[in-house]
């Protein structure tokens, strides 16, 4: 069983239990937080799913597309961390991963 953590915007720590090709966004919203609205479902054309990842797998994630990147520079929150959730497919490599709810725009 590989499981990843989550850190809402109030602090409460969720261990998720990660679906080898779904997205993070999608194990954080069947999770119950609605925190993180993905109001776009993932489809790659809101910034409501940013989340901070961790650097020790930042070698295992895609490269950011140039939409990804674009709406990402639209986010008062932006740091190196920066991702969309529903950009991220789960995969053993993000085995112990944690993920920071990105403050709402």
């Amino acid at each position: 069983m590989s499981t990843f953590t989550v850190i809402t915007r109030t602090g409460q720590v969720v261990p998720i239990e990660g679906r080898l090709g779904v997205s993070v966004m999608e194990h954080i919203r069947d999770a119950g937080l609605d925190e993180l609205l993905a109001l776009c479902g993932g489809c790659c054309s809101c910034a409501t799913c940013h989340v901070y990842v961790d650097d020790d797998v930042k070698v295992h994630l895609p490269a950011l597309s140039i939409d990804e990147d674009e709406l990402l520079d639209s986010s008062d929150y932006r740091k190196a961390q920066s991702r969309l959730s529903c950009q991220l497919a789960f995969m053993p490599e993000l085995e112990g991963m944690i993920v920071v709810l990105a403050p709402e725009d």
